[in-house]
């Protein structure tokens, strides 16, 4: 029944989560692994490690002798904190319809802070690329990307700019982005992300300051995004140990 890009439990797992948003367990109960299996054509180890990443997620509960069951709370986790993903892909969660501006594609001198927290002299080349997320044709989310100009392979166009940062660095770079060190900050919207976000000055924003490194764990872009409070909300699931 699928194939073997992503992975079989990365499919199972999708699959599994969609018939659950679809609301296909209308009591609240999935069916078991042997006949979730049989369904989906796959081994029962498949869809154990799929059902446990769900359970990971939230989205399920599962109770020794009883079975699987959809856990309703688990289901207001729109976007997982711990994992990377496009905004799109967050704004459609939200249940919205998407589209990225890209405001600002250009080379510059990495400058001080750029430079510090990328390992870089302030005078080393590096791109900056600033984009804007729309819902529903509203602007949600803002971003700025900077990365050295060395790890390019290919000059970028607006098109290759739209896509996810880590699409891009696999398309147009030389590195591959493996994971963000992520700082969660409130912030007040001055005047230029008043201007870029259509609010008024003070308005309260959520910002990401984010280090993304590459397999060496070597920093290889400083990336910042500020989302509208009133447009997108992040919510978790925090368990006792």
């Amino acid at each position: 029944m699928f194939k073997r890009s992503p992975s079989l439990t990365e499919q199972t797992r999708l699959y599994i989560k969609d018939r659950i948003l679809d609301n296909a367990f209308g009591d609240g109960r999935l069916p078991s692994e042997t006949e979730l299996a049989q369904i989906l054509g796959v081994s029962r180890t498949t869809v154990r490690e799929a059902l446990s990443k769900l359970e990971k997620e939230g989205i399920i509960r599962r109770r020794q002798g009883a079975g699987t069951f959809v856990n309703p709370a688990g289901l207001q986790v729109r976007t997982r904190l711990d994992e990377i993903w496009s905004y799109e892909e967050a704004l459609r969660a939200h249940g919205y319809t998407p589209a990225v501006e890209v405001l600002r594609l250009e080379e510059q001198p990495a400058g001080g802070e750029a430079a510090r927290r990328l390992g870089l002299s302030p005078d080393e080349p590096a791109l900056l690329m600033e984009k804007r997320f729309l819902e529903d044709g509203a602007p949600a989310i803002l971003t700025r990307n900077v990365l050295p100009l060395r790890l390019l392979q290919c000059r970028p166009d607006e098109a290759m700019a739209r896509a996810p940062i880590y699409e891009f660095m696999e398309t147009c770079c030389q590195s591959q982005l493996q994971y963000y060190l992520t700082e969660l900050i409130p912030v007040l919207a001055d005047d230029f992300l008043a201007e870029r976000l259509k609010i008024p000055v003070n308005t309260p924003l959520l910002s990401f300051e984010e280090i993304g490194y590459d397999p060496q764990n070597q920093p290889i872009v400083w990336a910042t995004s500020w989302f509208r409070d009133d447009r997108i909300r992040f919510r978790l699931i925090r368990r006792h140990r």
